[in-house]
């Protein structure tokens, strides 16, 4: 039972901060120091600029030899297209407008890898859990990044072809960053100190702008006509993936801290990231920042609950 509060304890000091964000933003949206116009700037300066920093600074930091195994990344990999796979097929059917089901299906897949995942494996295994997941982070991250250009442009039919969709991966800001870090980390190439550093000061400012900016456009009104749908995702974020992932992990013959990586990344709230690229995409936004804000005050508890069961069961 301790194990259990000392982790309910870190998970508030993790997703508090966050909700103080949104609301700072909801307040300063409704009291007209944030403005519409500071929102879209706000939200493109974060997916362009801010986001691609902050991954590439946390993945030319960390030494891929004290990383994920190859079986780790495998297993991510299949089980996120897979899990993908079913949530497009639930929302084919039960997601309504339309175009709403690249969202829903984006907030139910897409962990905030980065910052909760990397927070909540720090504190469950310091610094050998860090080194485990930062690679997995990197891996992970292009791959959603990848089926949320993918679900995003079939639901608001932005799509032409595979060229376009190709297209818009391969120009997606994120996946560049990760993809200029990788080489970094693998070859330890040495970047200059006042470079890292100003890269550094970006990738801390990354997070804060985008959940003031997430904040700032949420509306509860909207989040009672829309219920259905963020409760949907909702549900597939904070249930039905960490139970699927962590099943079939354990299934897998993953243990210890390979299955305890596995599930807290899985088990993550939805990434502050699909706020901004739907934002850029033309996406309902609002639905987006609501999924959001449910997910990361849920994420709280069942976190906390698949850990305390895990532990329990000498799993992890």
């Amino acid at each position: 039972m301790s194990g259990f509060l000392e982790l309910l304890d870190f998970s508030l000091g993790v997703t508090g901060p966050i909700f103080a964000l949104l609301g700072l933003g909801v307040l300063l949206r409704r009291v007209g120091l944030i403005t519409e116009g500071f929102i879209a700037a706000g939200s493109r300066l974060v997916f362009v600029v801010g986001l691609p920093t902050m991954l590439f600074v946390n993945i030319a930091r960390t030494r891929l030899a004290d990383s994920a195994s190859a079986g780790m990344l495998v297993y991510g990999l299949v089980a996120t297209v897979a899990i993908w796979l079913l949530m497009e097929i639930v929302a084919s059917f039960v997601v309504h407008p339309e175009r709403d089901r690249g969202v829903v299906v984006q907030g139910a897949f897409r962990s905030n890898f980065g910052v909760v995942g990397l927070a909540y494996c720090g504190n469950a295994y310091a610094e050998p859990g860090l080194a485990m997941a930062s690679l997995y982070v990197g891996v992970l991250t292009i791959l959603v990044n990848i089926l949320g250009v993918i679900t995003l442009s079939r639901s608001l039919h932005r799509s032409q072809g595979p060229g376009k969709v190709l297209l818009g991966i391969a120009t997606n800001p994120l996946i560049l960053g990760i993809l200029l870090a990788l080489p970094v980390s693998a070859f330890a190439i040495p970047l200059p100190a006042v470079a890292m550093k100003s890269a550094g000061y970006i990738a801390d400012m990354t997070l804060p702008l985008a959940l003031l900016c997430a904040g700032a456009t949420l509306d509860f009104r909207s989040l009672r006509a829309e219920a259905g749908n963020t409760a949907l995702a909702g549900f597939g974020k904070l249930v039905a993936m960490p139970l699927v992932f962590t099943l079939g992990a354990w299934a897998a013959g993953f243990r210890g801290m390979e299955l305890g990586v596995l599930m807290l990344m899985a088990s993550s709230p939805s990434a502050a990231a699909s706020y901004s690229m739907v934002r850029a995409m033309g996406g309902n936004a609002t639905l987006a920042a609501n999924i959001i804000a449910l997910t990361t005050l849920g994420s709280l508890l069942t976190t906390s609950a698949g850990v305390w069961l895990l532990r329990g069961l000498g799993l992890i």
